[in-house]
């Protein structure tokens, strides 16, 4: 069994849904597994993970807004040490994911015709994300 792990830094431009999913496959290709399984681990607490639709950018703005209607920053929280926007964070995240795992299949990333690897930033100002890559085969 081989294992791989890399660090992959994501920036993310405030409020906004990342695709790394060319740079996750750059760390699949790189680990030369050609069967196995990709772990993703997002270390925070306040941005999450998530594999959805990767042609119509319509979808990622209707899920932005579901979200912000579903856990607004209007709302009165007891934690808001880090800004108003802090709870809202921690509770989108709660609610998504911070680890997704993904197929690999002759080196390449097992996934649908239509999906694509998102970093899903929930804060209002931009920040540096880290995401765990763990591959084995």
């Amino acid at each position: 069994m081989t294992h791989y792990q890399k660090l992959l830094r994501v920036s993310t431009t405030g409020k906004s849904l990342q695709n790394i999913t060319p740079s996750i496959a750059a760390i699949v290709a790189e680990s030369g597994v050609e069967t196995g399984l990709c772990t993703l681990f997002l270390r925070h607490t306040s941005a999450s993970l998530l594999i959805q639709e990767n042609a119509d950018p319509d979808v990622l703005k209707d899920l932005a807004n579901f979200m912000a209607k579903l856990v607004p920053e209007a709302a009165q929280y007891i934690h808001d040490a880090e800004g108003p926007d802090d709870m809202p964070a921690h509770i989108r995240t709660a609610l998504t994911h911070t680890s997704e795992h993904i197929p690999i299949n002759r080196g390449h990333l097992v996934l649908g015709t239509w999906q694509g690897i998102y970093v899903w930033e929930h804060r209002q100002h931009q920040h540096i994300r880290e995401v765990v890559v763990h591959i084995s085969g």
